[in-house]
């Protein structure tokens, strides 16, 4: 069944080229006269984007290109034609000559015999193959023919990718750095402060003030507590342990706004990737908490293939900035692992914050 499913939809691929590729002769030749117009150009882009989705080609077409690449695949669209008519034709008469001999008919003044149609049968046999091959081969040759005139140039491609991996570097640091700085001032400002009042009211209970006991107990468990907060924004131990899902789990426990958590995967992920997983939930459900006032934060994490999705939603007021520092060190940290974050927070809500990150 799936062979001829995949026949058909090359047909349909093939006569659709056809159609297109007279629609890209004409657009050719009506527009020559204004080569270097800007609509012209636009035009002939917008033209050979959709040839690339014909055709399952993800490309983006580099300029100046896609004038050429109309006119050069209008021949090979003329061919697809061609094979498709012959090929409709070898149908028709192959279903005339059954209609004809299955009545009794003879067809084209020719009865039916033993060696007739054996003879008939073989050759429409090898009529059909090389139709299907013929079809096979256009679908090849405009394949090839978009990736060649369509693609971006091997050099110009690596100078992109090398650009891209150093910005992605850059990002990471940048989101270490932004992260240490946080760390740091979690310590200074908390855990410090709190070490601190603790070591005076050590001091006073020495001094005899025993009813400060009870109190500088208190002040030890709420020091306690907020290291196991710093030392989980470090990185949580459970991650390794326990995986993605407990770590997430834990998240929902601590945050004082309701997360509910749904978390999909088919088994463990890379460390890196669920590090990022688990800290684009983290910082999403920190800014849930602290600035959007929602009352319910979902987490969805699925697998789709070689990809892992992160999507984190919540039903506060909104405007969220992505430029800000923990956002931003997001899309640093998960840009480092050639993924993409992107943040929808319009005024009055939603926020939905979606990580997608590579995992094959």
């Amino acid at each position: 069944m799936r062979p001829v499913v995949r026949g058909l939809r090359l047909l349909g691929a093939v006569v659709l080229g056809t159609f297109t590729a007279l629609v890209g002769l004409l657009f050719v030749l009506v527009t020559l006269p204004f080569p270097g117009r800007p609509r012209v150009r636009a035009a002939a882009r917008r033209l050979a984007v959709l040839e690339t989705r014909r055709l399952g080609l993800d490309l983006t077409p580099r300029g100046g290109s896609e004038t050429r690449y109309l006119a050069a695949r209008a021949p090979v669209g003329v061919l697809g034609g061609l094979v498709v008519f012959l090929l409709g034709y070898g149908v028709a008469t192959a279903a005339a000559l059954a209609w004809s001999w299955g009545r009794g008919l003879p067809f084209d003044g020719m009865m039916p015999t033993p060696p007739l149609v054996a003879y008939i049968c073989l050759g429409g046999i090898v009529l059909l193959f090389l139709d299907l091959s013929g079809l096979a081969g256009v679908d090849a040759l405009e394949r090839r023919l978009a990736v060649r005139m369509l693609a971006p140039d091997p050099t110009e491609a690596l100078r992109r990718r090398i650009t891209e991996l150093t910005e992605s570097r850059a990002g990471a640091l940048a989101a270490v750095d932004s992260e240490r700085r946080r760390i740091e001032r979690d310590l200074h400002d908390g855990v410090q402060q709190r070490l601190v009042a603790l070591s005076m009211l050590a001091g006073r209970a020495r001094r005899g003030r025993t009813e400060l006991l009870e109190q500088l107990h208190e002040q030890a468990q709420q020091a306690l507590t907020e290291l196991r907060e710093v030392a989980w924004r470090v990185y949580p131990s459970a991650l390794d342990s326990l995986g993605l899902s407990e770590a997430l789990a834990g998240v929902a426990e601590r945050a004082a706004v309701p997360v509910k958590v749904v978390c999909e995967l088919p088994g463990r992920l890379p460390p890196t990737v669920e590090t990022a997983a688990y800290f684009v939930v983290s910082e999403a459900v920190t800014n849930a908490d602290k600035h959007s006032g929602a009352g319910l934060v979902t987490v969805e994490v699925h697998g789709y293939g070689t990809m892992v999705v992160v999507r984190v939603r919540d039903d506060g007021v909104g405007g969220a900035d992505a430029t800000g520092d923990g956002l931003s060190g997001l899309a640093g940290r998960v840009a480092a692992l050639d993924g993409r974050l992107t943040v929808s927070s319009p005024y009055g809500g939603p926020t939905v914050i979606m990580a997608e990150l590579p995992c094959g």
